[in-house]
């Protein structure tokens, strides 16, 4: 369980994207689905983030590209990268440090 709550918040929080996908995710929330999971992720205006009913909370920041992340379960920054131009409604895979996910902006 733990291993897929970090993975749930690397992934959450790291993502290197266009700034119309980052700033989608980053106002709109996100489900990220992983190992059979679907894990909703919300973000606020300040830099924060919560997921899996508050089990998980952390920190996230853009960075160029990159949306980057730490959390309660992981206060390394990770970073990920999503693709460019995708909107709400959107899904997509990502690899992150702890593989591979599917995300889907709300």
């Amino acid at each position: 369980m733990r291993k897929v709550l970090l993975a749930a918040a690397v992934l959450a929080l790291a993502t290197p994207a266009v700034a119309g996908t980052l700033q989608e995710v980053t106002t709109k929330g996100i489900v990220l689905s992983v190992q059979g999971m679907d894990i909703d992720v919300t973000y606020t205006p300040d830099g924060k983030f919560t997921a899996m009913d508050g089990q998980v909370t952390g920190e996230w920041r853009i960075d160029g590209e990159k949306l980057c992340t730490k959390s309660n379960f992981d206060p390394n920054e990770q970073c990920v990268e999503y693709p460019k131009d995708k909107k709400s409604g959107d899904s997509f895979e990502v690899v992150g440090p702890q593989g591979a996910a599917t995300i889907k902006i709300k």
